[in-house]
C-alpha cells in the first residue's frame, strides 16, 4: 500500500510538471469518454421512445386486413375490397381458444365542431373492447357499451389533441360536438398515448361505436363491412396459435381453397415492432462502438507519450535502480502515471459526456437517457485502457540496464 501511494505522488509529480502534455495527452480519453457516453444516451433514448410506442400500441397483438381480391379480371390490392365483417369477428371471438379480445374497426376522417372551434381529425369506429386490446384508459367519463354498438347510439370517446383544440382547458364529458354535422355526446376522454412507431399522433382520434360509423357517418355498399381487426392474443404463448386459428376459421368462413389466393392478411403486430425495438438497440450498440475507436486513438497517444517519458527519465530510472529500486517498483511507477492519465481524463470526459447528452436533448428536441451503468462502464474502460497501453512502456523502463540507464545522456 505504501509502495502504491508513492508510486501515486511521483505520479503526479511528473504529471505537474509537463501541465500541458499531459492535458493533450489525456484529450484522446476525455474526446473517447465523452462520445461513448454522449452517444450511448442518445443511442437508448431514441430506444427507449421507440420501446414506450410499441407499448403504447398494445400486448400480444394479430392484425387482420383486407387482402387483394380478383373480379372479373380486375384485381385490386391489399385493403382495396373490403372482405371483413363484423360477424367474422364475432366468430373469431367465439371459436378461437386461443383469442382473447377482438375488436373490429372501420376509418375515416371528418371535421369536428364544438361552439366555434373545428378540428380536422381521424374518426375511428369500434367496438368496447378496443380500449382492452389496445391498452388505453380513460382519464374522465366512461367507454361507450354493448348496448351503445347495438344501438348505434351518437356518443363518442375523444383523444387529448382532440380535447385540446376544441376544449382547451374544459371538461369535454357530456359536452355535444358535431361529427360531420351530426350531434355526438362525448361519453369518455382518452389518456395520453403519444406517437405511435410510424409518426402518428395517437390521440389525434375520435371514437365512436362500430355501427354507428357504418350506418350514420362513413356509409358503405357493403353495411356489415370491417376496415380491420385487432385481436389480442390470451398471453404471449399462445400468440403464434392465435394466428393460426384466426387464418384457418377465415379460410373457412371466406370459402377460400389451397389453389386460391386468400382475400384477407394476418400480421402478427409484436413479431414487427420486436423487430424495430431490436434494430433500434442494434443502432445504440453500433453509435457506441464507433465513439470507443477514439478511446482507443487515446490509448495509442498514451502509449507513444510514456514512451517518450521513459526515454527522457532515462537517467532517472537508473538512479533510482542504483539506490534500491526494483523492477516491479519501476514497472508500478510508470504503470501508476499511464492509468492516473486515463482515469484523469476520464472523469473529465464522464462530465463533458453528460452535459452533451443533456444538450442535444434540450436543443434538438431529441430524448437521451443517461445510464449510471454506462457511465461506470466508461469509467473502467478508461482505466482499462491506461493499464493496457501502459504497460509495454512500464515495462520497457522496469527492463533498463541501471548502468546502461546511469551512463544515458
Amino acid at each position: 500500500m505504501t509502495t502504491l501511494w508513492q508510486s501515486l505522488l511521483i505520479a503526479f509529480r511528473a504529471l505537474r510538471v509537463n501541465k500541458m502534455r499531459a492535458l493533450l495527452t489525456m484529450l484522446g480519453i476525455i474526446i473517447g469518454i465523452a462520445a461513448v457516453i454522449a452517444m450511448v444516451a442518445i443511442g437508448s433514448g431514441a430506444s427507449k421512445m421507440i420501446s414506450d410506442q410499441i407499448a403504447s400500441i398494445g400486448s400480444n397483438l394479430l392484425l387482420v386486413i383486407p387482402g387483394s381480391v380478383t373480379s372479373g379480371g380486375m384485381r385490386s390490392g391489399t385493403g382495396g375490397t373490403p372482405t371483413l365483417t363484423f360477424d367474422d369477428a364475432k366468430a373469431i371471438k367465439a371459436e378461437c381458444p386461443s383469442v382473447g379480445e377482438v375488436a373490429p374497426t372501420v376509418r375515416g376522417s371528418a371535421q369536428v365542431v364544438y361552439g366555434n372551434q373545428n378540428w380536422s381529425t381521424i374518426v375511428m369506429g369500434a367496438t368496447p373492447e378496443m380500449l382492452t386490446v389496445r391498452d388505453w384508459p380513460l382519464t374522465a367519463g366512461r367507454n361507450f357499451t354493448s348496448s351503445d354498438v347495438d344501438g348505434a347510439t351518437k356518443t363518442c370517446l375523444i383523444g387529448q389533441t382532440v380535447a385540446e383544440n376544441l376544449f382547451s382547458s374544459t371538461d369535454p364529458v357530456g359536452k355535444i360536438i358535431r361529427i360531420k354535422k351530426i350531434p355526438f355526446t362525448v361519453v369518455g376522454l382518452l389518456e395520453h398515448k403519444g406517437q405511435s412507431p410510424q409518426g402518428q399522433d395517437q390521440d389525434d382520434v375520435i371514437y365512436v361505436p362500430l355501427t354507428t360509423a357504418q350506418r350514420k357517418l362513413f356509409g358503405s355498399q357493403f353495411p356489415n363491412s370491417v376496415g380491420a381487426m385487432m385481436i389480442q392474443a390470451r398471453d404471449a404463448d399462445v400468440l403464434k396459435k392465435a394466428e393460426e386459428e384466426v387464418t384457418a376459421l377465415l379460410d373457412q368462413r371466406h370459402r377460400i381453397g389451397p389453389a386460391r389466393e386468400r382475400d384477407f392478411s394476418v400480421r402478427n403486430l409484436s413479431e414487427i415492432l420486436a423487430v424495430s425495438e431490436q434494430s433500434s438497440k442494434v443502432m445504440s450498440l453500433l453509435l457506441g462502438a464507433v465513439a470507443s475507436i477514439s478511446l482507443i486513438v487515446g490509448g495509442i497517444g498514451i502509449m507513444n507519450i510514456m514512451l517518450v517519458s521513459v526515454t527522457e527519465r532515462t537517467r532517472e530510472i537508473g538512479i533510482r535502480m542504483a539506490i534500491g529500486a526494483k523492477q516491479r517498483d519501476i514497472l508500478l511507477q510508470f504503470l501508476t502515471e499511464a492509468v492516473l492519465l486515463t482515469t484523469c481524463g476520464g472523469i473529465i470526459g464522464m462530465g463533458l459526456g453528460v452535459v452533451g447528452a443533456m444538450a442535444v436533448s434540450k436543443l434538438m428536441q431529441w430524448p437521451t437517457l443517461i445510464s449510471s451503468q454506462a457511465i461506470i462502464i466508461a469509467f473502467l474502460f478508461s482505466a482499462g485502457v491506461g493499464v493496457f497501453f501502459g504497460f509495454y512502456p512500464a515495462r520497457k523502463a522496469a527492463a533498463l540496464n541501471p548502468i546502461d540507464a546511469l551512463r544515458y545522456e
